[in-house]
């Protein structure tokens, strides 16, 4: 049987194109460091540093963390927050500034307030209301004589 040579010719050079270690440096993506700084040298701070920076919102993105985000405006966040860690500052302190500065949308999960509570509560009460308005008009016309 004679397999066209054409086919075997490509799989091959596909094959070594995969394995050849000048095809994986030119694809590889190195994952840069987001901080230009680097790490803190604290492991607890840095731990901490780790999780505000993924709870707070990126005001360009929208859709990311300043974790995530590439843009200066994160990154000036990140600097922020990496002064405020290093002065000393406790998360609900550098929780609160943020909020104060840029509103309760930087933050993904927002505290629990009466606000907040009426935004998650008003879909449920108003169902509620609903299901009660339904109820009252189906009791009224069942009380309603039928016409012959």
């Amino acid at each position: 049987m004679n397999a066209p040579r054409g086919g075997v010719v490509l799989a091959w050079a596909v094959a070594l194109a995969a394995v050849s270690p000048y095809a994986q440096s030119a694809y590889a993506v190195e994952a840069a460091p987001i901080d230009s700084q680097g790490q803190l040298t604290n492991p607890a701070l840095q731990l901490r540093y780790e999780s505000i920076i993924k709870e707070l919102r990126c005001l360009v993105c929208q859709n990311e963390s300043i974790a995530d985000s590439n843009v200066e405006l994160a990154a000036d966040l990140r600097r922020q927050v990496r002064e405020m860690l290093i002065a000393g500052k406790s998360d609900k302190v550098i929780f609160s500034f943020m909020t104060d500065r840029y509103g309760e949308f930087v933050r993904f999960a927002p505290p629990l307030t009466a606000k907040t509570a009426l935004i998650w509560g008003a879909p449920f009460f108003m169902l509620l209301l609903g299901g009660a308005i339904v109820y009252r008009v189906a009791r009224q016309r069942s009380r309603m004589p039928l016409d012959e």
